[in-house]
């Protein structure tokens, strides 16, 4: 059978933590620990929304990304990248398929992703966090008198995989991602519904269907052990 350099199977994700209301002012937050991988997710509950949200008396969901200068094994720069921006529409995106914006009228809710150590698969753990943030957020805003009721419809999730070394294997590491011929992030709900699928083959390559669907399915399979993580840290809000 084969086994990665940390000792994991090929279909195991890393070990989740997560520390919750990490940070004292959010209205949600939490700091999520995907093996080496580690994110501040704050949800910021604001009594504003887009004109076009407000002319269909929806709320609105959107996220913002950042990596630390030294998260990385060199100092970046703290400018945000066209990467960032990527990555943000992605979070953002994937955080709304979650939410029943109708719900929500004139409030918006900010989900800053910030990443302080990066060891692969950050948008899959801001996601996570992401999603966990975003809920106690709106619980808050719920019992606030903000909101009539929790407007959250499903559990949001996500994972990366790809094919190393002619194996396939979820949740990669930076080295493994950086190794493999081919990667994908998968966003999934915590009924297996696809949100999200997005990857590439490197050097030229192309692949088959079969891979494809493959690789998944073997996504979604790690996105269901994920989303009981996420249970666990979400109970007392919402009977899932």
């Amino acid at each position: 059978m084969f086994v990665r350099a940390d000792g994991r199977k090929f279909d195991e994700i890393r070990e989740i933590k997560i520390e919750q209301n990490y940070i004292k002012w959010a209205e949600g937050s939490c700091l999520i620990s995907l093996g080496d991988t580690k994110v501040i997710c704050t949800a910021s509950v604001l009594d504003t929304v887009p004109q076009f949200a407000k002319e269909k008396k929806i709320g609105w969901v959107f996220a913002e990304y950042s990596m630390l200068p030294r998260s990385v094994d060199t100092r970046t720069s703290r400018t945000q990248s066209g990467r960032s921006y990527e990555l943000q529409r992605i979070i953002g995106r994937s955080l709304r398929a979650a939410v029943d914006l109708a719900q929500m009228p004139n409030i918006s809710v900010a989900v800053d992703c910030d990443v302080i150590q990066a060891d692969g698969s950050t948008r899959c753990a801001s996601i996570i966090g992401g999603f966990i943030s975003l809920c106690y957020a709106l619980d808050k805003a719920r019992r606030d008198g903000k909101i009539e009721s929790f407007p959250v419809r499903r559990i949001i999730s996500a994972v990366s995989c790809g094919i190393l070394n002619g194996n396939k294997v979820v949740d990669l590491t930076y080295k493994e991602d950086s190794e493999a011929w081919c990667d994908m992030t998968i966003v999934a709900t915590d009924k297996g519904e696809i949100c999200e699928v997005q990857g590439g083959v490197e050097n030229g390559g192309f692949m088959k269907m079969e891979d494809f669907y493959e690789l998944v399915n073997m996504g979604i399979s790690a996105i269901y052990k994920i989303v009981e993580i996420q249970k666990e840290y979400l109970k007392g809000i919402v009977d899932w």
